[in-house]
């Protein structure tokens, strides 16, 4: 590190197509914010660039089930994701985000570099087309039955059931996830970024270079260069994001993995005119924080396109982590398993530093692992409370009622006291060698454990047992306290920066730097300390027994069905809805129609007429029990023959995912014949 004379950090830019939840911040944003906040402290040069992934295919996804354009999405996204990472002190220099003006231009700017070094091949290949809504389909558009595990509901790139990653070709009886119908393949031309032909760089530069790297990150690059690298994509057909800046090449974007991490450079010019030193001076550092997810793009495909512009840095280091579970499930946000970050602020407001805590102490650093809301519970009430928070607070009281307020003369050190107090700048060292090392779960251990000499301490030496026999010897104990709680402000703000700050306040003092943390008289004798408080609360019982229950909820909600609900279908307009006629109407009679199974003949007043209806109920309802039940029956419904029936109309049901039926029938007494709208 010490070679650097600058850091650029940068956090994988999260999608606005949803909220934040804990997994995001234990696998990327807490450890990215608590080595941001160690160089800082540590007086480095060090900006740390972060923002909304804007474009590709989850935002129109996610814009087409809403019925709203993919601007109101991102906007909307972009705002609560924002405010999340500030509520809880994640500390970008920058926020962006990839549709201003200035990545664009960024974004653009590097295509056509590339472009005109003539790095990209073109190649026209056979893609689906819906001739419906005369559109390419990217992969998430199209669905069908995953040839591994017979899941019909896979999608183009992947089946979530199974987890196996696919090609759109892949699929058996694919279809349009947009019209429905059953997609044709079209030629297109689409460019590619040759990755085979940087294999020569990427196994000199990784797997010569770069043995240092996280086992998880250096194991999946080698992987990957060992399997033989293949071109892709740079571009594809889309109608939103970043436009292809080619002539002739309309209703084209940039792939979003090509635009996305290209964010990061754009981002920084937005944040700083002397943008250029952070990325194209060899003696700037940086690192990418991100999740396992993204390692390909990070370590291989955004590399190369680094190495083939030619006049940019190259990351030094990749520490991604694996993927955070909880309660022993997958966190999915299609299913709603997971615990959101603005819902957590809601039940425990000003609790920002205990999540965080427990996101680091539990991080997911080299595998999967597992968030509970007991272990939630332990970690704050055993550790946060029991430990840290005790410590001072009983430091802290014990200085006000015994020497009104005021940091007492230390006298002389036992050979006990004089242990504790070396004990300090060598937990200050392994901490430093920890977080050098981005060992984020094992930097935490050593900051509390100066909580918990500080607290064993106390314990051991009993100051309020021998204040009337040994008021001097209380001074020194009390002295001590104080100057390991004050080293504990500087030791635990990269990961409880909330606490740091409210301990300063505690002790009356400003930020101390960090090279002092392992001094002994951080406080002089004779300063005046506050009146103190707790440092964290406990949690209850009771508001983990809310949690579980949530999750209970939400698990019951989920095996109901509803995560295999279809979608909702493209909207209409107003004028289109109102040329339905719904009336309310009574069943006067019903008899099943010969030599079918699921037809019956219905016989309705619907107030305005009294007509005959069709219906393929017959396998859900006894005819003799559903005679005088209250239906809605939509009237103007143009008339079919049906068995040789002519029916007049279309009772309105709901079914849900099991194929059950119900009546959708008014719930009060009311005429047959009334509107429904």
């Amino acid at each position: 590190m010490t070679r650097f004379k600058r850091h650029l950090i940068t956090s994988a830019l999260p999608y606005a197509n949803g909220p934040l939840h804990i997994g995001h911040l234990a696998g990327v944003y807490v450890p990215s914010d608590i080595y941001t906040r160690y160089l800082r402290l540590r007086g480095k040069d060090v900006i740390h660039i972060c923002g909304s992934d804007e474009h590709g295919v989850p935002i129109t996804i996610k814009a087409r089930q809403e019925g709203v354009a993919p601007q109101e999405i991102i906007d909307r996204y972009h705002e609560l994701n924002k405010k999340a990472f500030e509520d809880f002190g994640i500390s970008f220099d920058i926020y962006s985000r990839t549709s201003n003006e200035i990545h664009y231009e960024t974004a653009s700017l590097f295509f056509k570099t590339l472009y005109e070094k003539g790095e990209f091949l073109e190649k026209t290949t056979p893609q689906y087309y819906d001739e419906e809504e005369k559109v390419f389909l990217a992969d998430r558009y199209i669905q069908g039955t995953c040839p591994h595990c017979s899941n019909e509901s896979a999608y183009g790139d992947q089946c979530e059931k199974c987890g196996t990653s696919l090609n759109a070709t892949d699929l058996i009886n694919p279809r349009s996830t947009i019209s429905g119908s059953k997609p044709v393949m079209r030629e297109t031309k689409h460019w590619y970024l040759p990755l085979d032909k940087y294999e020569p760089f990427l196994r000199k530069w990784i797997l010569e270079g770069k043995k240092h790297w996280k086992s998880n990150v250096y194991g999946q690059c080698k992987s990957w260069i060992d399997q033989g690298l293949q071109p892709r994509a740079v571009s594809r057909d889309l109608d939103w994001g970043v436009p292809l800046p080619l002539e002739g090449t309309e209703g084209k974007v940039l792939y979003v993995w090509f635009d996305a991490p290209i964010g990061y450079i754009s981002a920084t010019r937005e944040l700083t005119p002397e943008w250029e030193k952070y990325w194209k001076d060899e003696e700037t550092r940086m690192i990418h924080f991100i999740g396992k997810d993204n390692i390909v793009f990070h370590c291989i495909v955004f590399p190369s396109m680094l190495n083939a512009e030619g006049s940019y840095v190259l990351p030094d280091n990749v520490p991604a982590n694996e993927f955070l579970n909880l309660e022993n499930d997958k966190i999915s946000t299609s299913r709603n398993w997971a615990v959101w970050l603005h819902e957590y602020l809601d039940d425990f407001p000003g609790r920002q530093d205990v999540l965080r805590y427990v996101l680091c102490a539990n991080a997911p650093e080299t595998k999967d692992n597992d968030f509970t809301w007991k272990d939630f519970q332990a970690r704050n009430n055993n550790e946060l409370v029991a430990i840290y928070g005790n410590f001072v607070n009983r430091a802290i009281v014990l200085t006000n009622k015994y020497f009104e307020g005021r940091v007492p003369e230390r006298g002389a050190l036992s050979g006990y006291d004089s242990k504790v107090l070396d004990a300090v700048p060598a937990i200050r060292g392994r901490l430093e060698e920890s977080l050098d090392q981005f060992r984020f779960r094992e930097a935490l251990k050593e900051a509390m454990n100066l909580a918990r000499l500080g607290n064993k301490y106390l314990a051991d030496t009993e100051p309020w047992k021998i204040w009337k026999s040994a008021p001097e010897r209380v001074a020194t104990i009390l002295n001590i306290s104080l100057q390991i709680s004050a080293a504990l402000t500087v030791l635990t703000e990269p990961f409880l920066p909330y606490s740091a700050e409210r301990l300063r306040q505690f002790l009356n003092i400003g930020p101390i730097g960090w090279e002092k943390a392992g001094e002994s008289d951080l406080l002089p004798a004779g300063h005046v300390i506050g009146a103190g408080g707790l440092l964290f609360e406990k949690v209850t019982d009771e508001q983990v027994e809310h949690q579980v229950n949530k999750l209970l909820a939400t698990r019951e909600q989920n095996s109901n069905g509803k995560k295999d609900l279809p979608p909702a279908k493209d909207n209409i307009n107003y004028e289109q809805f109102s040329a339905m006629d719904i009336r309310t109407g009574t069943i006067l009679s019903a008899e099943k129609v010969a030599k079918t199974k699921k037809l019956l003949k219905l016989t309705i007043d619907t107030g305005i007429d009294t007509r005959t209806v069709v219906s393929g109920i017959a396998e859900c309802f006894e005819p003799e029990k559903i005679v005088g039940k209250k239906v809605s029956v939509l009237v103007n419904l143009e008339p079919r023959k049906i068995r040789g029936i002519d029916s007049q109309g279309m009772i309105l049901m709901a079914e849900d995912t099991k194929g059950r039926l119900v009546f959708v029938s008014p719930e009060d007494e009311i005429g047959n014949g009334s509107v429904v709208k």
